[in-house]
């Protein structure tokens, strides 16, 4: 027989335990010409999942003779090859507020980073959690990607195989930066990989701790996490998608007709500036979320996130075919040096966009953000070419938390 890659837990009783890490495991294995493993029988959808594995489940020891002298039998399917982890909310649940919806729908078509804010109990929070709904499916290298992942860290469901839908993550605000971006003892990855190839979410991000916060800016930048402990380096992929929610201020009135905001001027600003300028400037869209009015909770169901995923699949669509030669896939991650290859702006565009820069102190990110925003309105519009209109409403979700800009007024 050739080689054999054998991996479980061994009890004294001769009982085979499921572990984690199988996915990867015979993943490697695969890439060093071994094709046949023994996996606990609930690991074998993770085997299963690696096109051309040849994986048997055991339970027990005491199978695992008859299994070597007889003839090995391949498993052709699983009953379950695929996970699909569902969206915790739907759009349609979401009533009125046509602005958010639209900033949800760019975010999505674009892969952009975004952050919510408005009064308590205006529906940050559900807009958030249906934002994962509206991402398209995981292509086969990526979904197998992720699965490692997930393998990795133990959260694959026994008797589940690969992930096909984006993932979404919602640590608490009390994660500390090792639960975020991953460490220990075991060497797992954090949150930040765990969502690699979705959304990684951060509900009331003032919460969290400045050094919980800050520890995101190397893999929103790089995509990746670098990690050195006790003499040893390991890396693990963290491209997400980053989405936070807010107040609009300490005391949460800021923006509420009904009630009255005392903080200062001062004041608000420390409290966006808990965030961190450097963190903050890679958000591309921030979108204030006024009160629901009382008529809009009355009004029927809008599109359900499966309608506006369709939509949002058609616009990646565009953007893989524009960038097939290329190392990245959506708008969000156009290298700078290449801004200006694939987005071309008429004189009053530009014109526009200067001028905001100056207005609103723009960054040379923050700049690049607005033109790339615009880019993904042209393609959700199937345009080519990047008109003034995307270039005006593309500042419009850029000008918040910026020169004391904290809502429509203050």
């Amino acid at each position: 027989m050739s080689s054999v890659l054998c991996a479980g837990e061994l009890l004294l009783d001769g009982t085979v335990r499921p572990v984690s890490a199988v996915l990867p495991a015979v993943a490697a294995a695969m890439v060093g010409d071994i094709n046949r493993f023994i996996v606990p029988e609930a690991n074998l959808s993770e085997a299963l999942a690696i096109p051309g594995a040849i994986p048997v489940g055991i339970s027990n020891l005491r199978t695992l003779p008859g299994l070597l002298e007889g003839e090995w039998t391949a498993f052709s399917h699983f009953e379950k090859p695929y996970f699909a982890q569902a969206p915790k909310q739907d759009l349609s649940d979401l009533k009125g507020q046509p602005v958010l919806r639209r900033a949800l729908e760019i975010a999505a078509a674009g892969g952009h980073h975004i952050l919510l804010f408005g009064p308590p109990g205006s529906g940050k929070t559900m807009a958030a959690r249906a934002l994962s709904g509206l991402l398209p499916d995981l292509d086969s290298d990526k979904s197998l990607e992720v699965s490692r992942i997930w393998s990795q860290a133990g959260k694959l469901k026994v008797e589940e195989g690969l992930i096909t839908r984006p993932p979404f993550r919602e640590p608490h605000h009390t994660s500390s930066a090792e639960g975020l971006i991953g460490g220990g003892s075991g060497m797992y990855p954090g949150e930040v990989s765990l969502s690699h190839g979705g959304v990684l979410f951060l509900d009331e991000a003032p919460e969290y701790g400045s050094r919980v916060l800050q520890t995101l800016r190397e893999p929103l930048e790089s995509g990746r996490v670098d990690m050195a402990r006790a003499g040893k380096t390991w890396w693990y992929p963290a491209d997400f998608q980053l989405q936070m929610t807010m107040n609009p201020c300490p005391c949460g009135n800021l923006g509420r007709e009904e009630a009255t905001c005392l903080c200062t001027t001062p004041e608000i600003s420390r409290y966006w500036r808990h965030l961190g300028g450097a963190l903050l400037d890679r958000v591309d869209l921030r979108v204030p979320v006024p009160m629901v009015k009382p008529e809009d909770l009355l009004e029927p169901a809008g599109e359900d996130s499966f309608t506006v995923r369709a939509r949002v699949e058609d616009s990646r669509e565009r953007q893989f075919k524009r960038y097939r030669e290329s190392f990245w896939n959506i708008n969000a991650d156009i290298p700078p040096g290449e801004i200006q290859r694939f987005i071309v702006l008429d004189e009053a565009s530009s014109s526009y966009l200067k001028k905001a820069v100056v207005q609103l102190g723009l960054s040379s990110r923050a700049a690049h953000g607005v033109l790339k925003v615009a880019r993904t309105l042209a393609d959700m519009a199937s345009r080519d070419e990047v008109s003034e209109k995307d270039v005006l409403e593309s500042i419009q979700h850029r000008r918040y938390g910026d020169r004391d800009i904290f809502w429509r007024t203050l």
